[in-house]
C-alpha cells in the first residue's frame, strides 16, 4: 500500500483560531501568534477540552490531500467513509496496468472468534502457499481475458468487468482532521481505544501511513486524540 501526502493546510493553530473566534473575534489571530510557555499550555488545554467534550467543528478548518495506491477492494471499504472527497483513476478511460495484490507470508489467514469480536492468526505454510498460488492463477487468467477483449476492439469499460478486486487502482482523497480522526478510529486497531475496531489489515496499512503524516502536522491534536481514546470529536 502506498500513501503520499500531496498537500495540506492543517496544523494545531487552525483549530485554535476556529475555537477562539466565538469569544475573541478579531483578537483570535493576534493571540494565536504568541509562543510563550503559558500560551502553549493553554493551547494544549483547549485542544484537549474540545477533543474530550466532542466539540468537533474547529477541527474541520483543516485540509489534507493524500494520493493512495491500493487494491480496489481496499478502496471500496475506504469509500464507505462519506466524509471525504475522492477522485479515482477510471478503467473506462485508460487501460488498467497488470499490478495486483497477492498476500505475503506475513498476512494472517485464520479468523478466530465471532463477528464483531475476533482476531486473526497465522495460517499454515500450506494455506499461505494455496492463497498465493490460487490468487496468482486467477489473476493471470483474468488479465489475459481482459487483454484479449481489448485486442478484439471491445471497449475498456466492458473488458474491465473480468478483472478481480485485487487489481491496484489509485486515487486522491481529501479530508479534514475531524474526518480523518473518524477514519482512523474505525480503520486501525489499537489498545486502549474507547470503541475497539477490527479493520481488514490491508486498509489498516493505508490508515497507518495517513496517520504518520497527520501526526507530524498536528502534534497537539494527535496527542489529544490518543489520550482521549481515539474517538473523533
Amino acid at each position: 500500500m502506498t500513501v503520499e501526502l500531496i498537500k495540506a493546510s492543517a496544523n494545531d493553530a487552525d483549530v485554535l483560531f476556529a475555537a477562539r473566534v466565538s469569544t475573541q473575534g478579531e483578537q483570535t489571530l493576534e493571540s494565536a501568534r504568541a509562543a510563550d510557555a503559558d500560551t502553549l499550555k493553554r493551547d494544549k488545554g483547549l485542544i484537549n477540552y474540545l477533543m474530550r467534550d466532542r466539540h468537533g467543528s474547529p477541527f474541520e478548518h483543516t485540509s489534507l490531500t493524500f494520493y493512495v495506491q491500493a487494491p480496489i477492494f481496499v478502496f471500496r471499504e475506504f469509500m464507505r467513509h462519506r466524509i471525504a472527497s475522492y477522485n479515482e483513476e477510471s478503467g473506462r478511460y485508460r487501460e488498467l496496468r497488470p499490478v495486483f495484490y497477492v498476500p505475503g507470508p506475513e498476512r494472517k489467514l485464520i479468523q478466530v472468534g465471532k463477528p464483531g469480536h475476533y482476531e486473526f492468526q497465522d495460517g499454515t505454510a500450506e494455506q499461505t502457499a494455496l492463497v498465493q498460488q490460487e490468487t496468482m492463477a486467477v489473476t493471470r487468467s483474468a488479465y489475459e481475458a481482459y487483454q484479449r477483449m481489448l485486442e478484439a476492439g471491445v471497449a475498456r469499460e466492458v473488458a474491465r468487468i473480468v478483472l478481480p478486486l485485487n487489481i491496484y487502482s489509485s486515487m486522491y482523497v481529501t479530508m479534514n482532521a475531524r474526518a480523518l480522526m473518524n477514519f482512523l478510529s474505525l480503520r486501525t486497531q489499537r489498545e486502549g481505544t474507547h470503541f475497539p475496531s477490527f479493520p481488514q489489515r490491508e486498509i489498516e496499512m493505508v490508515a497507518e501511513q495517513m496517520e504518520t503524516y497527520w501526526a507530524e502536522l498536528m502534534p497537539l491534536t494527535y496527542e489529544s486524540f490518543n489520550a482521549n481514546g481515539r474517538v473523533a470529536p
